[in-house]
């Protein structure tokens, strides 16, 4: 079975694997196919309890804080309503369809496609719906909003009495599941149910999906993959311009997102601004320095690494560097895994900004760092999306689609 290396275009045979196993990239040791934990079953039952339990989780009361008599419980949508009323229309747009509308799509969409797998069942677009559960993976984000609530509450409650409610227990078991849901997804077998693998004649030119990893002769150009509908190209077009400029916005965004403040409140008559650093702090001086670390590693870190790490394999392909290949590989594996995380800060405002609405005793806003610090995040997960790790391995001359 020859597929493509989605990392280093490097052609591979894979053999039937063996339980408990994992075949890698001789190349880039990219993990193409691992047997260890996966299962359509498995996946199917995690992706199904994760689409059904996100319905109490969005209907249900999230969380509820009592203060001097008054008590105030939110909605899981509560917090992205409160910043769309306070004008940030961007932020609660991103908000919105990163933490409730993208989730229903992805998990909805993918139990569709392992239940069709799992009992034989056929309709057209599989493909199609498969890759776009897929491509969705990074942009559901059930799992960061629930570190972001579990910030946001642990906030809240220094000061205040709190208490979870329905819906936040099966938001919680939702998001649980969502992560289990990645973890046992075997793409390999949903991909071969839905079409073999090309076989190649000997000598014969081939480019790869990046989706689904098919081979195909070069003569495919610019066609539909028969697997999953994806236009094929040799290489994505125009990866470095598009990579570069959206890394450049995301460059030029995170200087606003940390010199202007996150979020402005009102608490027992003393106004606040509150930037990243300050929250960090607040974090800190409350005991919760496990947070503060988080937070570090999330809103400061991660993005500094991010845009480095793009600009990075950008000069590497226009100066078509051989050096640290493997390693420029590894580190765009973890930017393109670990972008989304970043997002933790803006979800903990849209957390506890409900919470807080005490008739001007007490009240929290998201301001205009927010909006930049999300943008921000979001170019730079498009910019890793955008590039073709491929064209740094392309400086060698081995068996490449």
């Amino acid at each position: 079975m020859t597929i493509g290396c989605p990392e280093c275009g490097a052609l591979q045979d894979i053999a039937p694997l063996a339980p408990r196993s994992v075949a890698r990239c001789r190349i880039c040791r990219y993990p193409l196919e691992r047997r260890s934990g996966r299962s359509v079953d498995a996946a199917l039952a995690c992706a199904a309890t994760t689409f059904v339990l996100l319905f109490p989780a969005n209907l249900a009361p999230l969380m509820t804080v009592h203060m001097l008599g008054a008590e105030r419980s939110s909605l899981l949508a509560s917090g992205i309503v409160s910043i769309w009323r306070d004008g940030w229309l961007m932020l609660a747009l991103l908000l919105g369809a990163f933490g409730i509308v993208l989730p229903f799509v992805r998990f909805g969409g993918l139990a569709l496609v392992l239940a069709a797998v799992r009992f034989g069942w056929r309709f057209r677009g599989m493909g199609r719906l498969l890759r776009w559960t897929i491509r969705l993976d990074a942009w559901s984000m059930p799992d960061v909003y629930l570190v972001g609530c579990f910030v946001g509450y642990a906030r809240v409650t220094q000061n205040l009495t709190g208490t979870i409610g329905a819906g936040g227990y099966c938001f919680i078991v939702a998001a649980l599941m969502s992560m289990l849901t990645r973890a046992t997804l075997d793409r390999r077998t949903l991909w071969r149910a839905l079409g073999a693998e090309h076989t190649l004649r000997a000598g014969e030119r081939a480019l790869s999906c990046t989706v689904c990893d098919l081979v195909m002769p070069v003569t495919h150009e610019n066609q539909p993959c028969p697997r999953c509908g994806l236009k094929l190209h040799k290489r994505k077009p125009d990866a470095v311009v598009r990579a570069a400029a959206l890394s450049l916005a995301a460059l030029v965004l995170t200087v606003p997102a940390n010199l202007y403040p996150m979020t402005v409140s009102l608490q027992l008559g003393q106004h606040g601004a509150h930037r990243i650093v300050d929250g960090v702090y607040q974090l800190f001086d409350s005991g919760l320095w496990p947070f503060g670390i988080l937070i570090i590693c999330t809103s400061i870190i991660i993005p500094v690494a991010k845009v480095i790490g793009m600009g990075w394999f950008i000069v590497s392909v226009r100066r078509r560097s051989r050096r640290h290949l493997r390693t420029k590989a590894h580190l765009y594996r973890w930017i393109d895994e670990l972008g989304r995380w970043s997002n933790v800060d803006v979800f903990t405002i849209a957390a506890f900004v409900p919470l807080i609405r005490f008739d001007g005793m007490a009240w929290a806003r998201p301001a205009i760092g927010a909006t930049a610090f999300a943008l921000a995040v979001v170019l730079t997960m498009a910019a890793s999306h955008a590039f073709d790790p491929r064209m740094m391995w392309d400086v060698h001359s081995r068996s490449r689609s």
